[in-house]
């Protein structure tokens, strides 16, 4: 394992490679800290200017522009009390009041310093778990294939914003929509409707072109006139002192353990990991009113889980093929994109480029250090850029990037769809992570599940004999009433609050 990691930062170390790294990171964190714009959407405009990189190159970027964006979202929720990312939704609570206060660097230094751990310490996770884990999962089968997906689908659903049943329907949509094309085992197109453009399936950029950022443009144009109060970037208090890194050593291990297990757990996502550790700390803390009025404690708690998630959420997507999280899920399609089949055979086909996804994560939350702590009054100036300059530029990005697939409108116009289909589904509050990851993870479950039925003679028995499927499925099966159970007590005890009132 040294000697891979070795060999992943040679790779990562050569010059174009180390400026991709830089600039992915760079990029990242100036995406991350433009309320309204994605790492999701940098991440999948990005995907066709990696055509024709080496793979190595290609996962690299994109990797350094996984961290970057997670930890650049914290900028503006301390100074605008606008996330930048999904996953700073908690920062606000603390890091906007101490900014207000006349604290603004010292809520910023907390912040970089707390995500620079939470990177570190899922990294150290990502290096020993990934192998191990990928070797015992060459001995799944077919149904245990199947029975894992459906696992990860299910707790996807049960996790996402919004009731369980949205969740679950968001993922049946995605699912149906990687139906079209040609069946795999029968080899005759279905439903096409005659179209010859559907024969070879709905592509996946064009779709998360649309879903993430169309629809977000489309939102954005919406909310145009929205004005906030903006707070001034200051560096004094940026770097924590020795006795501030004591202070905060426990909240931060903590926060970052629970921050890369939440994101090993599939499609669960950094905003999940976020409030849970912001939970933990506050109920252990010695001055749990503090939280929410600028509290040093729930800053930390925040950023150093978002930040640990992303190698959490790495692990997964490397060891097993099952992506982490939203961002994930565009990364598997990137690696298939250069003709990569992520899974557990992923070590012995295709080391060199593990190894850099590896190495890469570990530059990347460096340069993300000395980057943020350089340049917080910079790019905080990015975070007040009209967007009526940068829309048209994004959509530009969108009809090239969507076009330059295949070289036809079809895709474009396929990309537009989505991003009306994205838009009703926000606006209707069905989560978009489901939906993505059903497009993603839908192929490969059919193929499992007909792959197995076929050397079964079309039993489905072993998916209750074999005892690693049959985890699988009773994890499933709990997981989904786990959930309605919960569901349907919080309904409960809300209309008895309504009642009483």
């Amino acid at each position: 394992m040294i000697d891979g990691l070795l060999s992943g930062l040679a790779l990562v170390f050569q010059p174009w490679a180390f400026f991709l790294c830089v600039l992915g990171t760079v990029l990242g964190i100036t995406v991350g800290a433009i309320p309204g714009l994605t790492g999701a959407m940098l991440i999948a405009l990005t995907l066709p200017l990696t055509y024709y990189m080496a793979p190595t190159e290609a996962v690299v970027l994109l990797i350094a522009m996984y961290v970057g964006a997670v930890t650049g979202g914290l900028i503006t929720a301390t100074l605008l009390r606008m996330p930048g990312t999904p996953s700073n939704v908690m920062t606000t609570f603390d890091g906007y009041p101490m900014a207000r206060a006349g604290r603004p660097g010292r809520a910023l230094g907390l912040g970089i310093s707390a995500s620079f751990i939470g990177g570190l310490v899922s990294w150290v996770f990502l290096f020993l778990l990934a192998k191990p884990l990928s070797i015992w999962a060459t001995r799944f089968g077919p149904f245990e294939y199947f029975t894992l997906i459906l696992m990860a689908m299910v707790l996807i659903a049960s996790v996402s914003q919004g009731s369980l049943v949205k969740g679950l329907i968001a993922g049946l949509l995605g699912m149906l929509a990687s139906m079209p094309g040609v069946d795999p085992s029968a080899g005759q197109p279905r439903l096409t409707f005659d179209w010859y453009m559907l024969n070879g399936g709905l592509k996946l950029l064009p779709v998360l072109i649309g879903v993430f950022a169309v629809s977000q443009i489309i939102n954005d144009i919406l909310e145009l006139g929205k004005r906030v109060e903006r707070i001034e970037a200051s560096s004094r208090g940026l770097l924590m002192s020795l006795r501030d890194w004591l202070r905060h050593a426990l909240n931060m291990l903590r926060s970052s353990l629970i921050g890369t297990f939440v994101g090993i757990l599939p499609g669960v996502g950094a905003s999940i990991g976020s409030v849970i550790a912001y939970t933990v700390a506050k109920n252990v803390s010695k001055t749990p009113d503090a939280f929410g009025k600028g509290s040093e404690s729930g800053i930390v708690a925040s950023e150093a889980a978002n930040n640990a998630t992303v190698g959490g959420a790495l692990i997964p997507l490397i060891a097993m093929g099952i992506p982490g999280s939203v961002i994930d899920a565009i990364l598997i399609g990137a690696l298939m994109i250069h003709s990569i089949q992520p899974g557990p055979t992923l070590f012995l086909t295709n080391g060199d480029v593990v190894w850099a996804m590896i190495a890469a994560c570990l530059v990347a939350n460096f340069v993300m250090l000395l980057v943020m702590t350089g340049s917080v009054g910079w790019v905080a100036r990015l975070a007040t850029i009209p967007r009526q300059f940068l829309l048209p530029v994004i959509i530009v990005f969108c009809v090239v990037g969507s076009f330059g697939l295949d070289n036809t409108m079809f895709d474009v116009w396929v990309m537009l769809v989505f991003g009306l289909i994205g838009f009703a589904l926000e606006r209707a509050r069905y989560p978009l992570g489901p939906f993505v990851i059903g497009f993603v993870l839908a192929p490969l479950m059919e193929e499992k599940l007909r792959s197995g039925l076929m050397m079964t003679a079309g039993s489905i028995t072993p998916i209750f004999t074999r005892p690693v499927a049959l985890v699988f499925l009773i994890a499933a099966v709990a997981l989904l009433t786990w959930s309605l159970v919960s569901e349907w007590r919080q309904r409960q005890a809300t209309q008895q609050t309504g009642k009483s009132h």
